[in-house]
């Protein structure tokens, strides 16, 4: 597979036990620097294909390539080493341990990658400072917003530099403003170079993004690309 794609679905079904078929004979592309949305209902299969793509399933048929690499031939340990490498994820929740400070939190996602405390602070506190958050490193999570709670889990999910960064309803807990907030910071990543996959119920989020794939009933139905996408089509 040519280096500039950091993903690759080719034919991929995704079956469960009681006949429900998840993903259906799914093939996707992105390469290397795009901004995507996933947009589709609940139940559409969006949240399957993250899980594709994120390498936290594998497909019951077809082959998932992430960053040329066959997740189908890879152990347990090696898919853990290519999420622990490649890989950042950012959820609609947040996940930021209670109680424990934004450099803390930020510094477990370097947790598996057997780097030093020290390092692992001094990365911690470049990322809060990348999504503008240098001045509230030692703060905790009660003290912070919604907003504030979710630019600590991106930071997080950046602080290893990864090659993919997935993020799943990052807005889907925030109000309006914070959301647009979070959303205006994805598409400054995105402008530095980060492959940015966003997975949504919201249309107006998807069609503020370059490129739309539009997921129902498992299946791609329309994939969309916009040229003049910043901030909508």
């Amino acid at each position: 597979m040519p280096s500039s794609a950091v993903v690759c679905l080719d034919h991929v079904t995704r079956a469960y036990s009681g006949g429900v078929t998840a993903l259906d004979d799914v093939s996707l592309r992105i390469e290397r620097g795009e901004l995507v949305a996933i947009v589709g209902p609940s139940g559409s299969g969006k949240s399957t294909m993250l899980n594709m793509i994120g390498t936290l399933d594998r497909p019951s048929r077809g082959t998932v390539r992430i960053e040329g690499y066959d997740v189908s031939g890879l152990n347990d340990r090696e898919l853990s080493a290519l999420r622990a490498i490649s890989i950042g994820f950012v959820f609609q929740q947040f996940h930021l341990t209670a109680g424990v400070p934004a450099v803390d939190n930020v510094a477990e996602g370097l947790l598996y990658c057997g780097i030093p405390l020290a390092e692992r602070r001094r990365a911690a506190r470049t990322a809060l400072e990348r999504v503008g958050l240098g001045h509230r490193v030692y703060h905790q999570p009660h003290q912070m917003s919604g907003g504030e709670k979710q630019r600590v889990a991106i930071a997080r999910a950046l602080v290893g530099n990864p090659s993919l960064l997935l993020a799943d309803e990052p807005t889907g807990a925030l109000d309006s403003k914070s959301g647009a907030t979070v959303m205006n910071l994805l598409r400054e990543l995105h402008a530095s170079g980060t492959t940015i996959v966003v997975i949504t119920h919201d249309r107006e989020i998807a069609a503020s993004l370059p490129r739309q794939v539009h997921v129902r009933d498992g299946r791609i139905v329309q994939d969309t690309v916009c040229v003049e996408a910043a901030p909508a089509c």
